[in-house]
């Protein structure tokens, strides 16, 4: 028992999953970065979009990759509800980064797949595990900035987390509209704007992770 609630103690684990927190952009970018540049020729950063890295022989790396990603956000956003002033709906936007885990994981088991063109393409529930992610990935930001307000020891991210929750949003919606279905106007740079908008969530969630690790 004592072993136990040493484990479990709050301090430690909110320790232990800020640096969940920091780990999991920064190693699940640094992994789809690597495979595009010494594993796919192929490939385009700017055209195609992270998932097409499944869509080949050493796709499983890719979705090895999505996993660890999801279980190192899970364990973050649990320690994050640990470590902020509880609130009426606090739970809220670490539940949104837990569904956004989802998402990853969803990315996962239905990859994308290459068709006789060498093209990739949906076989049909891939888009669900897309929408997931982004949308709950900038929600979670959005309704976090709203339990920092409520708390001293967080209310300085409060504005930066918002307006990065905002923006997150709004290219999201970019995305779903305008680049990532075949025809729409910014199709061929869609794998430009999905990386602008990780380059929105992503500083956020670091910067949050980094809060956390100070605190614990």
């Amino acid at each position: 028992m004592v072993m136990t609630s040493v484990l479990v103690s709050r301090p430690g684990f909110q320790r232990w999953s800020a640096h969940a927190g920091v780990a999991g952009p920064l190693l699940f970018t640094a992994g789809f970065v690597a495979q595009e540049t010494f594993l796919r020729d192929d490939y385009s950063p700017i055209a195609d979009p992270i998932s097409a890295l499944e869509a080949d022989p050493t796709g499983w790396l890719q979705q090895l990759n999505f996993l660890a990603f999801a279980a190192l956000l899970l364990i973050f956003a649990a320690g994050l509800h640990r470590g902020i002033a509880a609130t009426r709906f606090g739970w809220a936007g670490p539940a949104l980064l837990g569904a956004a885990a989802v998402g990853l994981v969803l990315a996962a088991v239905f990859p994308l797949r290459e068709d006789q063109a060498g093209n990739a393409y949906d076989p049909g529930n891939h888009v669900i595990a897309g929408v997931t992610f982004f949308s709950c990935s900038a929600l979670a930001l959005l309704v976090l900035s709203r339990r920092f307000a409520a708390d001293p020891r967080w209310r300085g991210l409060t504005r930066y987390v918002g307006v990065a929750g905002v923006v997150g949003l709004g290219c999201f919606v970019m995305l779903g509209r305008f680049a990532m279905p075949e025809g729409a106007p910014l199709h061929d740079v869609a794998g430009l704007l999905q990386r602008f908008t990780l380059a929105v969530t992503f500083p956020a969630l670091l910067t949050i992770a980094l809060r956390l690790r100070r605190l614990a």
